[in-house]
């Protein structure tokens, strides 16, 4: 079984990014069990000062599931042409501990725009390679005017998109799979 950790960088209720990644979530294959992360607002601003040996509670937490994870997902909405603060304060958490170091991952922005957050996307796809992050080729999707793409039960509705979805997965279980064969 292969773990996959989703991480939504929006805080609002109702997410469109958190809505995608449950959605998609649904179209990964039997072999691969998902879970989101719903600690991001829970997290102390990054500091230094507190990345010792006691981490606070909630980075502890973080990291222990992305420990456990396998392979991660990050999907991140735009805000000001960047990823969020708070996705970003997650992903700092990482930067001692490693937890992202040759693990792959897809970088995922959604937005309501033409765009899809292409300025965020870069910025994450920046980070997660600053991170040590494998993001295989496949994994890496832009998803403009996302909101008419879900479906009111909260499905991707989008047969291209719900394609790509599938594609990521299938890329990430094959990186996933020559990682465990080294």
């Amino acid at each position: 079984m292969i773990k996959i950790l989703g991480i939504s960088g929006s805080l609002r209720a109702g997410s469109s990014n958190t809505a995608l990644l449950l959605a998609a979530g649904k179209l990964a294959p039997p072999a691969m069990e998902f879970t989101l992360y719903e600690g991001l607002g829970d997290l102390p601003h990054f500091s230094p000062e507190l990345d010792g040996d006691d981490p606070p509670a909630a980075v502890r937490r973080l990291r222990a599931l992305l420990q456990a994870a396998d392979s991660v997902i990050v999907c991140t909405p735009e805000y000001a042409h960047g990823m969020p603060g708070a996705l970003k304060n997650a992903l700092d958490w990482s930067v001692s501990s490693g937890e992202f170091d040759g693990k792959p991952a897809a970088a995922v922005s959604a937005s309501p725009s033409v765009t899809g957050g292409a300025n965020a996307h870069a910025w994450l796809t920046q980070t997660l390679n600053v991170l040590g992050a494998t993001i295989p080729e496949g994994a890496s999707l832009i998803v403009p005017l996302v909101r008419g793409k879900l479906d009111p039960s909260g499905a991707i509705s989008d047969t291209d998109t719900a394609d790509a979805f599938r594609r990521m997965f299938e890329a990430l279980a094959r990186t996933e799979g020559t990682r465990r064969l080294a």
